[in-house]
């Protein structure tokens, strides 16, 4: 079967599979990593591949691909020893705010706080390992789409928690299309009531959260610190004009190439 270019495609897991033309950007696992910063805020215009890079660090990282190396082969990453050691060994909390797209903050709300239901819907396994007393499953069972502000608020950090101890290790968060809430709040005229709920769900999960080893935030925009971030003085924050993982989103002037070529050829093969 003949590689294609798959326009829009942001699983990495989908396109390594289907042995689609790719673009190895597992440079930037290493460069994060390597890093050390415990919070990291990336903003890019859209289609720069922020949404397939946090799709390839879940890959990477989270014990629930503990077995799937292969995703790697043949890339840069899969090269260094040290990392394919560490490879699908931590917990790893993935979210996606990009269909928060409400008229309304109650909607808005509700639509948060489903996404937050649904990721401990995909964790109740904890529920029948021991490890919860009979307080915190009454917690899990609390979270609900109208659940009370500070449910909402804990409710990462208190999932964390819980993984942590399962997996005795300290979880990875990323966080895709934070600021889309933000966008539809600023048009729709509740932008007041949205930063207060953000800044409280924020500050619980990436600030002071001890189960947190390193969260990674993606968007369009750098929302003020002044208002979402206003208590994260934990965060890194990359733009479009930072020389950090500059090659890592985007296409480089080498990458353009290696695209034109991939181009020319399949025209010529047809």
């Amino acid at each position: 079967m003949p590689r294609i270019i798959g326009v829009g495609r942001q699983d990495f897991e989908s396109i390594r599979l289907n042995n689609d033309f790719y673009i190895d950007k597992t440079a930037f696992i290493r460069e994060w990593w390597d890093s050390r910063d415990e919070v990291t805020l990336i903003t890019r215009p859209r289609r720069f591949g922020k949404t397939l890079n946090l799709s390839m660090l879940e890959k990477f990282f989270s014990v629930d691909y503990g077995d799937r190396g292969d995703l790697f082969q043949g890339l840069g990453i899969w090269e260094d020893e040290k990392y394919r050691e560490i490879q699908g060994t931590y917990p790893v909390i993935f979210l996606s705010f990009a269909d928060v797209k409400e008229t309304s903050f109650r909607q808005a709300r509700r639509k948060i706080c489903r996404i937050i239901k649904e990721l401990y819907n995909r964790n109740d396994f904890l529920l029948d390992t021991g490890l919860l007393n009979e307080s915190e499953k009454g917690n899990f069972a609390q979270i609900s789409v109208e659940m009370e502000d500070s449910e909402a608020s804990f409710s990462l950090k208190a999932l964390s928690g819980y993984l942590s101890r399962y997996y005795q290790k300290k979880v990875l968060i990323f966080l895709d299309e934070y600021d889309t809430p933000m966008q539809e709040a600023y048009v729709n005229g509740y932008w007041e009531e949205m930063v207060s709920f953000t800044r409280s769900l924020f500050n619980s999960t990436f600030k002071t959260n001890p189960y947190l080893e390193r969260a990674v935030m993606t968007g369009i925009t750098r929302v003020s610190k002044e208002s979402v971030f206003s208590d994260l003085n934990n965060l890194e924050v990359i733009t479009t004009t930072s020389d950090k993982y500059a090659d890592c989103f985007g296409f480089t002037e080498d990458a353009a190439g290696s695209i034109m070529r991939f181009c020319r050829h399949c025209f010529l093969m047809t």
